[in-house]
C-alpha cells in the first residue's frame, strides 16, 4: 500500500440484506480516528451534534465516527468509520458536551440515509471484531525507534517511560489517532488490516512527515 492511499472497500446493495446493517448517527471529522478498544475524547460544541449527542444518550449511547473523503456541503465520505460508545459525557452550562467515546467495531456504510435530523446518519454493516493483537519484539522495536526519530524531529515532548507499558494496539493506535497525518493517510491506517500492517504503515508515515517537515506535509 503506497502512502496516502486508502484501500477500497465497496459495499454491494445486492448482497447485503437489510438485517445484516443497522442505523448509525454520524459525525464526519476530518482527522479523528477512533478505533474498537481505544478511546477518544470529543468537545461538542455545533448545535447538530449537540443533538446527536442527546439523541445518543436517550438511545444506544452509540456516535459513529468517519472522516469526509473532501469538501462539500455536505462532504462526501470515506466508506468506512469505526461506531463508539459514549463511556463519560459531561454537560457543560452553555449546551456544550465533554464527551469520550469507546470503540466498539469499525463499519462499512451501506448508504447515506435521508433524515429530518440536523445530523447525518447512514445504514452500515459492521465489520468482525478482531480480538486484541500484539506485534512480534522487532515490530514493537521498529514502532518505539521511529517514533522517537519523529517526536524529536517535530519537537514533541514525549513520557517514553509511559510509552514503554504501552501495550503493542495502544501504542500503535495511539500514535494513528494523535499523528499530525493527513486525511488519507489516517484513513488508511484505519482501513488497515492487521495490527501489523498498520505498524509498518505507521513507519512508514512517521518517516515520511519526519523527513518532508518543512514542506507541506500532505500526502498526495
Amino acid at each position: 500500500m503506497g502512502l496516502g492511499a486508502t484501500s477500497q472497500i465497496v459495499c454491494d446493495p445486492v448482497r447485503v440484506s437489510t438485517a445484516d446493517t443497522t442505523r448509525l448517527s454520524i459525525f464526519p471529522l476530518p482527522g479523528a480516528l477512533l478505533f474498537p478498544r481505544m478511546h477518544l475524547p470529543l468537545h461538542i460544541f455545533e448545535p447538530r451534534y449537540r443533538a446527536m449527542v442527546t439523541d445518543a444518550v436517550a438511545r444506544d449511547r452509540r456516535i459513529a465516527m468517519i472522516q469526509p473523503r473532501g469538501p462539500g456541503d455536505p462532504p462526501p465520505l470515506f466508506e468506512v468509520g469505526c461506531v463508539g460508545r459514549i463511556a463519560e459525557i459531561e454537560a457543560l452550562p452553555d449546551g456544550r458536551f465533554d464527551i469520550v467515546l469507546e470503540g466498539l467495531a469499525r463499519f462499512r456504510m451501506v448508504r447515506e440515509l435521508d433524515v429530518t435530523t440536523p445530523f447525518r446518519q447512514v445504514e452500515a454493516v459492521l465489520l468482525p471484531a478482531a480480538a486484541p493483537e500484539t506485534l512480534s519484539l522487532g515490530e514493537r522495536a521498529a514502532v518505539e525507534s521511529e517514533a522517537r526519530r519523529f517526536a524529536d524531529t517535530g519537537g514533541y515532548a514525549v513520557d517514553w517511560e509511559a510509552v514503554s507499558r504501552l501495550d503493542d494496539e495502544s501504542l500503535v493506535n495511539g500514535i494513528a489517532q494523535i499523528a499530525p497525518f493527513d486525511p488519507a493517510a489516517k484513513q488508511a491506517l484505519l482501513e488497515a488490516e492487521t495490527l501489523s500492517d498498520r505498524a509498518e504503515l505507521t513507519i512508514q508515515l512517521m518517516s515520511f512527515f519526519g523527513r518532508h517537515d518543512d514542506e507541506s506535509g500532505t500526502l498526495q
